[in-house]
């Protein structure tokens, strides 16, 4: 017998026509960067020791060559994925007194 599995199909979901039949195409959650900007409150070491504690993966060096593009050009992006993560990097890097961004999409 064949598969009887429904899908629910709306007017916004992407549909894809091959050898006569409609395939359901998912779309990709879009990534968010996370910008620092510059200010003249935060020391480089403080917004390196923030990177550090709350960006997965983020090592020292990385840290305060980011720290140094905020400097330097007046904003960095110090992180890109999804939406949830991106809210919560941008949450509690605002919450340790560094200047954010808006969320932007990636």
């Amino acid at each position: 017998m064949g598969d009887n599995r429904v899908v629910a199909v709306t007017s916004s979901t992407p549909l894809r026509e091959t050898a006569g039949s409609a395939v359901l195409e998912r779309s990709p959650y879009p990534n968010y960067k996370v910008v620092v900007l510059n200010d003249e409150v935060n020391t480089f070491q403080h917004v390196v020791d923030c990177l550090v504690k709350y960006i997965p993966g983020m090592t020292p060096d990385k840290a305060w060559s980011l720290a140094q593009e905020v400097d330097s050009e007046g904003r960095a992006v110090v992180w890109v994925g999804p939406q949830e993560q991106a809210e919560l990097y941008h949450m509690q890097l605002g919450a340790e007194g560094l200047t954010m961004a808006p969320l932007e999409r990636a």
